[in-house]
């Protein structure tokens, strides 16, 4: 089975201009995340999708591989299914931030694993606990509820679900949405193709689009989140960890 990776990367950043390319460890941004990925066992190839030719560029100045993309697309999305529309090969396709330089390798294997585990469901994401309030009230942060099926309720910015009686005893508030992907093809392709829905409009969240056109969404459970880079605050918090770590 053949299983791409497609790593969305605009240059442009209204928080962070040109985060693809920053390099103050020594190599740029999407070449982080691009080794991340290829830490993954089950993707097969590894395409970055992007706006510009200067990220093509530096994809390719490590060995990695990248398609240059339309401009005017309206999400990561849209471009990652620019990108699988020129592999039918691919049967299962992950979107992995181009953000998210830390992300590991086995987080995105086990979002694999829940859609290849639940053949009736169209995409697979994924969640973790929220138990601190400051997360759960947060609008920011995406709040994922989950059924006993595994299977995505609702996604929303608003405190859900909410606790009339009082936080419960086991201090998991809520679930936090972790923005990774991952689609059969062909669904994927079909999704890009419906317009934005009432629900997914109201809140802001592609995701609503999918549970409003009646598709199930499988949930994986992770511990923790993976940290991503939306600010230059958050860039620079990435470089010191970067440097401690490759310390001899």
């Amino acid at each position: 089975m053949e299983i791409l990776a497609v790593i969305p990367a605009r240059l442009g950043s209204t928080r962070l201009p040109g985060k693809p390319l920053l390099s103050e460890t020594g190599r740029p941004l999407i070449q982080h995340v691009v080794e991340q990925v290829r830490t993954a066992l089950r993707p097969t190839r590894i395409v970055v999708a992007t706006d510009d030719a200067r990220i093509v560029a530096a994809v390719e100045a490590f060995g990695g591989e990248a398609m240059l993309t339309r401009a005017d697309h309206p999400s990561g999305t849209d471009r990652v299914a620019e990108v699988s529309r020129t592999i039918p090969s691919a049967e299962i396709v992950v979107n992995v931030q181009g953000d998210e330089p830390e992300i590991p390798g086995a987080v995105i294997d086990h979002a694999i694993e829940v859609l290849l585990q639940d053949p009736s469901a169209s995409m697979a994401t994924l969640a973790t606990p929220i138990r601190d309030r400051s997360v759960y009230e947060n609008p920011a942060c995406v709040k994922a509820v989950v059924g006993q099926n595994g299977r995505a309720l609702y996604f929303s910015r608003s405190p859900v679900p909410c606790h009339r009686d009082g936080p419960p005893a086991h201090g998991i508030l809520g679930h936090l949405h972790l923005g990774l992907y991952v689609y059969r093809r062909e669904f994927l392709l079909r999704l890009t193709g419906l317009p934005p829905s009432p629900l997914e409009e109201t809140e802001k969240l592609e995701q609503l689009r999918v549970l409003e056109a009646g598709e199930p969404i499988a949930i994986g459970l992770v511990d923790e989140p993976s940290v991503g880079i939306d600010t230059p605050e958050d860039y620079c918090r990435f470089v010191e960890r970067w440097h401690k770590r490759a310390r001899p």
